[in-house]
C-alpha cells in the first residue's frame, strides 16, 4: 500500500468529529446513521455503499467521512474511496497526498494496492481521486471499475464511495449500478424539495437500492453538524 503523507495545508483541513470527539452528540448521530444502514437491510449484505446529494454544499463530502470513521471504529476494515474526480476534497480532510489514486487505477497505471492509503484511523484505508481526467463518467461505468470494486470487496466489509451530487453529472448514477445501496445527503433549508425528489428519482432509475436520506444540519448545538437518518 501506498505510504501516507502528511501534509502543511493545515487551512484547508477538515475536521472529522467522530474522530475528534467520538463521544460528542453528533457523533452519537453517526453512529445511529450506522445502526439505521445495518438494520436497513437485513437480509441482503451491504458492503459497497454510495453516498451522494443533490447539489453541492450539502455537506456529502464530511458525511461519508464521517461514516467511514464510524464504521471502523466498530472494527470493520473499511475503505473510503473518493469518486468526485470532479471536486475532489477526501485528500485534504485525511491529509494525504493526491498525486495517485482512482484515476491511475482505473486507467491501468497502478494496481489497487498502489493506491490505497492508510488513514490516522485505524481500520480504515482510503483512496483519492488521483489527477482529474476528462472523462470521469466513463471511467466510473468502466470493467475496470467493476473489477476495483470486486478485488476490494475480497479485502474490505465495508466499502464507501463518495461521488459528485446526482443532479450535476451522471457519475452517481453511472456508479450506482455497481454498488450494493446508495444515500442521499440533503442539507437543512438549503436543499429544495424538488431537488431531493429528483435526485431520489436520478438514483431509482439507476440498479440501485436507496437506503435513505441523510438530513444535514438539521439543529446546531455543540458543533455545525447534526444528522438524521430515514428511509424513503
Amino acid at each position: 500500500m501506498a505510504r501516507r503523507k502528511k501534509s502543511t495545508r493545515n487551512t484547508k483541513m477538515r475536521h472529522l468529529i467522530a474522530n475528534l470527539n467520538p463521544r460528542s452528540p453528533v457523533s452519537e448521530q453517526y453512529r445511529t446513521v450506522r445502526t439505521n444502514i445495518q438494520f436497513s437491510s437485513v437480509d441482503e449484505e451491504l458492503q459497497v455503499m454510495l453516498m451522494t446529494s443533490a447539489g453541492p454544499g450539502d455537506g456529502k463530502s464530511m458525511t461519508t467521512a464521517n461514516l467511514a470513521v464510524v464504521y471502523a471504529q466498530q472494527g470493520k476494515r473499511v475503505l473510503l474511496i473518493d469518486a468526485d474526480m470532479r471536486k475532489p476534497t477526501m485528500h485534504y480532510t485525511f491529509r494525504l497526498d493526491n498525486l495517485k489514486g482512482l484515476s491511475n487505477a482505473l486507467v491501468g497505471e497502478s494496481p489497487l494496492k498502489d493506491v490505497i492509503m492508510p488513514t490516522e484511523v485505524d481500520h480504515l484505508d482510503a483512496i483519492s481521486c488521483g489527477p482529474i481526467p476528462p472523462n470521469p463518467s466513463e471511467l466510473l461505468g468502466s470493467k475496470k471499475m467493476e473489477q476495483i470494486i470486486q478485488e476490494a470487496r475480497d479485502i474490505y466489509d465495508i466499502i464507501l464511495f463518495d461521488t459528485p451530487p446526482v443532479l450535476a453529472v451522471t457519475d452517481a448514477q453511472i456508479l450506482a449500478n455497481l454498488c450494493d445501496g446508495s444515500i442521499l445527503v440533503v442539507r437543512s433549508k438549503q436543499t429544495e424539495n424538488e431537488a431531493a425528489e429528483n435526485a431520489i428519482e436520478s438514483l431509482q432509475a439507476s440498479n440501485t437500492k436507496i437506503l435513505g436520506t441523510i438530513l444535514n444540519d438539521r439543529t446546531k448545538k455543540e458543533s455545525n453538524y447534526y444528522y438524521y437518518y430515514g428511509n424513503n
